[in-house]
This record gives structure tokens, C-alpha cells and sequence, in this order.
């Protein structure tokens, strides 16, 4: 039987030159890497996600393509990208969904869980 399957891994990293405590403006980069672990070759749509301070408050993010890209990835392959977040403190949460199809048009999503975004000092 044919299967539709991304995973995701993420790695993070704070930016202290695109930062600034006096203004509350913390920014943090995320490397994301999507891998087709399932039999059927799919494109990367769109994208959702949640991002939360540490004060609860939630952004909501939508849109089509992950940095300019709808990657269509084979069994095997994947796709690797980074981008940008701010967030009003030093540490908070992103979380996500992928909206990918098969290239015989069925749709599946692809959660992103959970990842800390965090200054090194905060953690202490």
C-alpha cells in the first residue's frame, strides 16, 4: 500500500545582532528539515503556525510555501530551509502543520511539534 509521510526536525538558534532587550524584540532563526519517509512522492503546500511568548500570547501564521518554496519531495528526499521569528521575550514556542499532497491529489498533514525558542541567558 501506497503512504503519505514528511517528518519534520528543527533546530534553533537566538539572533542577538537582529535582537534588542531594551525593545522587548527577541528574534530567533529556525532550520527546518522535511523528509519523505513515506512511498509516494508529495508537495509541500502551505503552512500553519503557532507562535507563543512567554507571556501566552499566540500569533497565528498562515500561508502558501515555506520560504518561497513548495518543495515536491521522492521517497527519500528531503527539503531543508530556514527562516525568522520575533518574539516580545526571551523565550516562547512554535508549533505547526504542513498541508502537503500526493502527486494523485490527496491531501495529508504534516505536524511540525512542539520547539523551544529560547536566549541562552533565559534559561538559567
Amino acid at each position: 500500500m501506497s503512504t503519505a509521510q514528511f517528518t519534520c526536525s528543527v533546530v534553533t538558534q537566538y539572533l542577538p545582532e537582529q535582537s534588542s532587550a531594551a525593545d522587548s524584540v527577541y528574534a530567533f532563526a529556525y532550520t527546518i528539515t522535511i523528509r519523505n519517509i513515506g512511498t509516494v512522492t508529495a508537495q509541500l503546500v502551505a503552512r500553519h503556525w503557532q507562535i507563543a511568548d512567554a507571556l501566552g500570547r499566540i500569533e497565528e501564521v498562515r500561508g502558501l510555501a515555506v520560504v518561497g518554496h513548495q518543495p515536491v519531495l521522492k521517497p527519500g528526499e528531503q527539503f531543508e530551509y530556514t527562516s525568522w521569528t520575533r518574539l516580545a521575550t526571551p523565550r516562547g514556542r512554535m508549533q505547526g502543520t504542513f498541508f502537503c499532497i500526493t502527486e494523485d491529489a490527496h491531501w495529508f498533514d504534516t505536524p511540525v511539534p512542539a520547539f523551544e525558542l529560547a536566549q541562552a541567558q533565559a534559561l538559567h
